[in-house]
Order: structure tokens, then C-alpha cells, then sequence
């Protein structure tokens, strides 16, 4: 009798260029690696990684991030790509599909001071830098008074731009600082119950080509199948806002077993207004529960609600 051959061909990983994108391209090859599949990292240089003078939501997008590897894959130059999930598009190209999930680490975002250690405890006045909508909105919810800036660039590059006075506290997700050994340069951590993270946050998707069933067999091996749901959840919940970086929208989804918690939040740019919303149910009812989320903040909020 016959059996499979094990493909061992080494396998071409597309990631951005960064140092936590490369971080986390090197968990996946190190996954691949456990179940016996061999696999390279290929650096990509995407457009969002060229734009550094305006923020994203006025150059197109976090599109710009993936546009370049997604190319890559479906012209085979790469077999798969390692993505942070929250960075992905709300709707991916034709094609090419989500096809693991690492276990997610930690959601939550850290907050970074040499002035306090949370933003209530900032002075009058204090300047936070950020590049998303959503933590400047929260902010802004919580102190009406603080002043938001611009701040783009990758994690070191946002250390350096605080450590340089360029602003007095600064936010990023903590499951990025821990991949680079950063963790302890956060002043504060935000716990999820004020403060709900960006869709996907601390998830590491693999995305590959629909068609392309080795490969895809070889990531199912590799997926977390709750992080998996919980991404499920939140991307519908996405999906029905048309959540992109131009819209301040918050959403987790939390796993027990069979049974799923969902919270969404979206709020206004100016942080005056905000809307939340909670469903619990059973797992397999999770994509359903995001959007039913979706659809209920949609309708509190109105067509007008993201424009100030």
C-alpha cells in the first residue's frame, strides 16, 4: 500500500520588513518547521512602508501594507504570508484566503510615558502620538483635553520619536512589544474592559493561495483553532462597519470552550460620542455573532456617525 508523499520542499514566507514583522514571520517558520516543513522569510517592501509623511487614513488605507505581498502570492513568488491580522484588509483580494492563525497573544494595548503611567493621569494639555483612529478617539473619550499628533513608524522608530520629547505618552499593542523583547518600556497596560483593542490585535494570520492545497494543508496543521474563531468574529464584525483605519472601531472576541464573548465599540473621531455592544453565544455561531454586533452599532451610530 501506498502512502502520501510528504512534500519537503522549502516554503517561501512574504512579510514586511520590519523588525516585529520579521518576528513574527520567524514563528511561523518555526511552527512550520515543528511539523516538518521547511520554509524561508522573504522581506517585501510594501507602499505603507514607504509613506511615512501622513497617516494612512489619507494615503489609502492599511491596504498599503499587504498590497505588495499579495502580489507576490498570487504571482507565486511566495507561497504564503505572515500578516499582524488587525493590519489585514477587511476584504481580501480574490483568491487568497486566511489560512492559520498563531495562538493570540496578549490583546491588549500598552501605554507609554515617561510622564505617567495612564493616560488619566496625564497633565492638562499632554500631547499623545498615535497613527490610529481608534486610540486617538479613546483618548480623546477619556481626556477631552489631551492633544493628539501624528506618530508613524515602527515600534523603535516610535520609541525614539517619545524618547525624543516628540510627545509625552505614545500607544502600541503589547503583543508586539513582547515579540521584541519591550515589553518592560511600557508605563501601563490598558485592560480590555475600558479599553477595547483593534479587531485582530495579537494575532499573527498566515494568509496563502486558495487553490494551493498543499500549503494549505500544511497551515491547517499549524492553526489555532480558537484564535482562528475569535478572528472570524471580529473580521465580520469588521466587515459589516467597513472597518478600516479610517474608522475608529474596537472589537474582541473572547473563547471559553464552546462558548464566545464578543464586545464592539465605535467612537466618534473626536472622542465626544461612542456606542457598545456585547453578544455571547456558541462558537460555531461566531462569524454570526460579529456581525449581528456590527449591524446593532451601525444602527445606533447612523450613516454620519464617523465623520466628526
Amino acid at each position: 500500500m501506498q502512502t502520501a508523499e510528504i512534500p519537503t520542499a522549502s516554503l517561501s514566507i512574504g512579510t514586511r520588513g520590519s523588525p516585529l514583522a520579521l518576528a513574527q514571520a520567524e514563528a511561523v517558520r518555526a511552527a512550520l518547521g515543528r511539523i516538518g516543513r521547511p520554509a524561508s522569510v522573504a522581506p517585501i517592501r510594501t507602499t505603507g512602508d514607504r509613506i511615512t509623511d501622513r497617516p494612512l487614513a489619507e494615503a489609502g488605507g492599511k491596504g498599503l501594507f499587504t498590497k505588495e505581498i499579495d502580489e507576490a502570492l498570487v504571482s507565486d513568488r511566495i507561497d504564503l504570508a505572515v500578516h499582524s491580522a488587525k493590519d489585514l484588509p477587511t476584504a481580501l483580494p480574490q483568491g487568497i484566503v486566511i489560512a492559520a492563525c498563531l495562538e493570540r497573544a496578549d490583546v491588549r494595548d500598552a501605554f507609554l510615558s515617561p510622564r505617567a503611567s495612564h493616560i488619566k493621569d496625564l497633565p492638562r494639555g499632554a500631547v499623545i502620538g498615535t497613527a490610529s483612529l481608534r486610540r486617538a478617539a479613546l483618548a480623546l473619550r477619556l481626556r477631552p483635553d489631551l492633544k493628539i499628533v501624528s506618530m508613524r513608524g515602527n515600534v523603535e522608530t516610535r520609541l525614539k520619536k517619545l524618547a525624543g520629547g516628540e510627545a509625552d505618552a505614545t500607544l502600541l499593542a503589547l503583543a508586539g512589544l513582547e515579540r521584541l523583547g519591550l515589553a518592560g518600556r511600557a508605563a501601563g497596560i490598558l485592560g480590555t474592559e475600558e479599553w477595547l483593542p483593534a479587531p485582530g490585535q495579537g494575532t499573527i494570520a498566515v494568509t496563502a493561495r486558495a487553490g494551493d492545497m498543499a500549503v494549505l494543508d500544511a497551515l491547517k496543521q499549524i492553526d489555532d483553532r480558537a484564535t482562528s474563531l475569535a478572528l472570524a468574529s471580529e473580521r465580520a464584525f469588521l466587515a459589516v462597519l467597513d472597518g478600516s483605519c479610517r474608522t475608529p472601531i474596537g472589537g474582541l472576541a473572547e473563547i471559553d470552550g464552546d462558548r464566545l464573548r464578543f464586545r464592539g465599540i465605535i467612537v466618534r473621531p473626536d472622542g465626544s460620542e461612542a456606542h457598545e455592544v456585547e453578544r455571547r453565544g456558541r462558537t460555531r455561531d461566531a462569524e454570526a455573532l460579529g456581525a449581528d454586533a456590527g449591524q446593532e452599532l451601525a444602527r445606533l451610530g447612523g450613516p454620519d456617525f464617523f465623520a466628526g
